[in-house]
């Protein structure tokens, strides 16, 4: 990473979620935090690679009519969840076209896309943590990084690694460490970045020469591409966003609040099983 791709590769965050915003440097609009969620501390000033990831607003990125016009597309009636609760174009939205998810029959695939640095992400996280230790059995549950800019490449670096080494419950702790203490594991070139993912590593009982074995391995540079095509085919243009069944999309300000966001991912999952 260079220090001019950090500083084009601009993150702006509203109420309810972040986009990516290409926005000079000079113009850049000033950094404003995020509501604090219950029982979670507020992000930190931007620290070293923080810069490059300033919170405003979290509108749909611009740029991007067509799929913003795809998207208002009529659900057919089969996909319409019944009763009166969940509105289709009020709290999830068609993914057009559909996309195909790769699990097994009888499964519902459910894919959170987040972004480590995103305080939206990070007041998710216990919310999205408790409803997979209770979700129904058919649900496969996947989170997925984004990958707009460096920055979110080398966080989803550390995610596929600790994905690799099994060590997924650090995935809360690595939330901590850039939202309190203020550590964006993140930096202005990739040899200081691999510095401090393996320092944190490192404080968390994993050996270097098995994070540095995962961290450039074929796994992790799999997966990192995969996320990647995924990122554009799906047109992520916010975070925190979940994708159901590769036909809804959905979010904390269209279903009304964390809470209301996992009853709705219930609801469109069962949904989605019976047919």
């Amino acid at each position: 990473m260079t220090r001019a791709l950090l500083a084009a590769a601009l993150i702006v965050c509203g109420l309810t979620g972040c986009s990516p915003e290409a926005v000079p440097p000079a113009v850049a609009p000033a950094a404003e935090a995020p509501p604090p969620a219950p029982a979670q501390a507020a992000a930190p000033a931007p620290t070293d690679a923080a810069s490059a990831s300033q919170e405003s607003s979290g509108d749909a990125a611009e740029g991007q009519p067509d799929a913003a016009l795809e998207r208002l597309a009529t659900i057919p009636a089969a996909d319409e969840l019944p009763g009166g609760r969940w509105k289709a174009g009020v709290n999830y939205k068609p993914i057009v076209p559909a996309q195909p998810t790769d699990v097994p029959a009888g499964k519902v695939e459910v894919m959170e896309v987040f972004w480590y640095g995103c305080g939206h992400c990070y007041a998710l996280e216990p919310y999205m943590t408790n409803w997979e230790k209770t979700k129904p059995d058919y649900i496969e549950f996947v989170r997925m990084p984004v990958m707009w800019n460096p920055v979110n490449a080398a966080h989803a670096r550390l995610f596929y690694t600790l994905v690799a080494l099994k060590r997924t419950d650090l995935n809360a702790k690595v939330f901590d460490e850039i939202h309190t203490r203020g550590n964006m594991l993140a930096a202005n070139d990739e040899a200081r970045t691999r510095q401090l993912q393996l320092a944190f590593a490192k404080a968390n009982g994993i050996a270097e020469a098995d994070f540095l074995r995962e961290y450039d391995g074929f796994f992790v540079n799999t997966q990192l591409k995969h996320a990647e095509d995924m990122t554009r085919r799906y047109r992520v243009d916010a975070t925190p966003v979940v994708f159901v069944a590769g036909k809804y999309q959905t979010d904390v300000g269209l279903a009304g609040g964390q809470t209301e966001l996992t009853q709705l991912i219930d609801a469109l999952a069962a949904h989605e099983k019976r047919r």
